[in-house]
Parts: C-alpha cells; structure tokens; sequence
C-alpha cells in the first residue's frame, strides 16, 4: 500500500488549501479513506472520513469549513480546507486500509 499526499504549505488565515492523497496498492473504491492530523505535542486526530459509498463524517472542529471527496477513477481522496485558522496548522496525514499511512504534509495558517 502506498499513499502520496500533496498540497500542504503556507497560508494566512481565512485562506483555503487542497490536499490530495494518490493511492496505490489498494483496490481504492471499496475502501474507507481519510485525512489525520497531527500538530506539534499533541496528538494525532481524525479531521474526515469518507466510505466507499461516498458517506462522510468530520471532526467537530473542522465540520462546515473543510470537505473530504474522492475519485475513485484517479484512485485519490482529497480535503478542501476553507476559512483556514491558526489552529488547523498540522501535518496532514491520509490514511487507507490495513493501517496505512502516507508520509504527510504540512500545513501552516499563519499571517
């Protein structure tokens, strides 16, 4: 299994982003995917889901504001991050079945 983000940088706040996440070694349309988080001495967090069928779920924190999609065609999942603040400032991380994890890429809001 391998899992490719992109997309992460600086931005100021109130700004938006898309992360992408290419997949490889998976068959991609029967499984769950989803983007994690991690900023500096805390804990790795779920940000957002997305099922097979297309169900998506979000962190309380994040919900309205950022938006997990797919494409199973181009085996990818993605996160638009809009109204961007200094606190979603992370290593985003996507991750796959069997407990797979990409290298991730960081985000940063600040002005």
């Amino acid at each position: 299994v391998q899992l490719v983000e992109s997309g992460g940088g600086l931005v100021q706040p109130g700004g938006s982003l898309t992360l992408s996440c290419a997949a490889s070694g998976i068959i991609f349309s029967t499984s769950t995917m989803a983007w994690y988080r991690q900023a500096p001495g805390k804990q790795r967090e779920l940000v957002a889901v997305i099922t097979s069928g297309g169900s998506t779920n979000y962190a309380t924190s994040v919900k309205g504001r950022f938006t997990i999609s797919r494409d199973n065609a181009k085996k990818s999942v993605y996160l638009q991050m809009n109204s961007l603040k200094a606190e979603d400032t992370a290593v985003y991380y996507c991750s796959g079945p069997r407990s797979s994890w990409g290298q991730g890429t960081q985000v940063t809001v600040s002005s």
